[in-house]
């Protein structure tokens, strides 16, 4: 096979982490991210960087599990469970992937307003039914045009930022300060949890592992290495791309919006990239959070599918599952209550199911048993391991300091 054939195929088997790449930039990111960079500078850009190389490795072996059991993850934990068991697991999945949801809906109904001065629960429900279009192209016309719509939409998402960034670069040298990790008290510690759950989305290291089997199928052992050596260029490439925007968002933040009280809300933050740069941007930012939204809920969609058939073997209507997903975020629009801070605690929610989904990801990834030749090393053991302790620890630092100022 010459070299041009090679490269042919390689770039055949990718997708499945472009999908999942989604998720790494939905309107929780932008919250998460502006904000921080809006308060902070550049304080916490290290989150960003150490969240994005954490989330990479995560995605990878989230993908090995579909390309080498045939199975979800969903599907290789729930073989391990009692019944009982299966469905409380089910449940708290199904929680953080309805938290997302809230996250992706409501930002797709703010950038309606925006653009077009839709009413937010008007614009929550118009970001459901594209959703369903969404999905509905990949029922009909398969995985592989899915990929390359969801693809398409995520290119989109970044226009904005790189014109802002060529309007106003950043000070290199301010920028270089938040590679340094450090922390300012409780608020700071809330953010970097925002913006971790906003980066290793629990509900996507279930849904990957389903895209990869079916991108793949089990795989025989004389084509495993191949098709898990385009694995990592997929994942590599999806994950620079998805970091790449959350640094964007944050550096632009931190160069145009610090100290400024109007960056509290998405709102705030499309007024003043529009006065202090150029309406263009606002207007790009705006479409950025729309594309966003409608792409991120659709995603989010199809990992509660996934979750449900995992863990109970049992499916329901995408148009079902959509209108009672929606419910709680329509409800919050209705009341008011502000839009911004759904986000965030949103993103907070995600965090907490992080544990979750590395703890079952660790255990089987690491098992020979399960996996094979293909099991992790003990350096990637080690490595996935101290991930899952860590996260747990960020969030255990956080219960404690919410319960102390309560």
């Amino acid at each position: 096979m010459g070299r041009k054939a090679r490269i042919a195929r390689v770039v055949s088997l990718l997708g499945p982490a472009f999908v999942a790449a989604v998720a790494y930039v939905d309107p929780g990111n932008f919250a998460a991210n502006f904000s921080a960079g809006a308060k902070y500078g550049y304080l916490l850009l290290w989150v960003l960087i150490f969240a994005n190389l954490m989330a990479g490795l995560v995605q990878y072996l989230s993908a090995k599990v579909g390309v080498v059991t045939g199975k979800s993850l969903p599907q290789v934990i729930a073989s391990r469970l009692g019944r009982k068991s299966r469905i409380a697991y089910w449940i708290q999945a199904e929680v953080v992937a309805a938290a997302c949801d809230l996250a992706e809906v409501v930002g797709g109904a703010i950038a309606l307003q925006l653009l077009f001065n839709v009413p937010l629960v008007a614009g929550g429900i118009i970001t459901g039914l594209v959703s369903l279009l969404l999905l509905a192209t990949y029922t009909r016309k398969g995985q592989h045009v899915y990929e390359r719509v969801i693809v398409s939409l995520l290119l989109v998402i970044p226009i904005g930022f790189i014109v802002g960034l060529i309007i106003h670069p950043p000070q290199v040298g301010q920028m270089l300060t938040g590679f340094i990790p450090q922390l300012e008290g409780k608020e700071t510690i809330l953010l970097a949890v925002a913006m971790l759950g906003a980066t290793i989305m629990p509900h996507v290291i279930y849904l990957h592992s389903a895209l990869s089997r079916d991108k793949h199928g089990k795989v025989e052992m004389k084509k495993l290495q191949s098709i898990l050596h385009a694995t990592k260029i997929d994942v590599t490439v999806a994950m620079i791309l998805a970091g790449g925007v959350n640094v964007s968002m944050l550096v632009l933040a931190a160069s145009v919006l610090q100290r400024s009280a109007a960056a509290d809300s998405l709102q705030g933050i499309f007024q003043m990239l529009g006065s202090n740069l150029a309406p263009l941007v606002g207007w790009l930012f705006a479409i950025g959070l729309l594309v966003s939204g409608f792409a991120s809920t659709s995603v989010g969609t199809q990992a509660g599918d996934v979750i449900m058939h995992g863990f109970l073997k049992k499916q329901i209507s995408p148009f079902v599952r959509r209108i009672l997903v929606i419910i709680p975020s329509i409800l919050l629009l209705a009341l008011a209550v502000d839009p911004t801070q759904i986000l965030l605690v949103s993103q907070i929610a995600l965090s907490f199911g992080i544990p979750f989904a590395l703890v079952p990801l660790a255990i089987v990834t690491s098992s020979k048993r399960i996996m094979g030749e293909a099991c992790n090393t003990r350096i990637v053991t080690t490595a996935i391991y101290s991930i899952t302790i860590f996260v747990s620890i960020l969030n255990l630092v956080l219960i404690w300091l919410t319960a102390t100022s309560a």
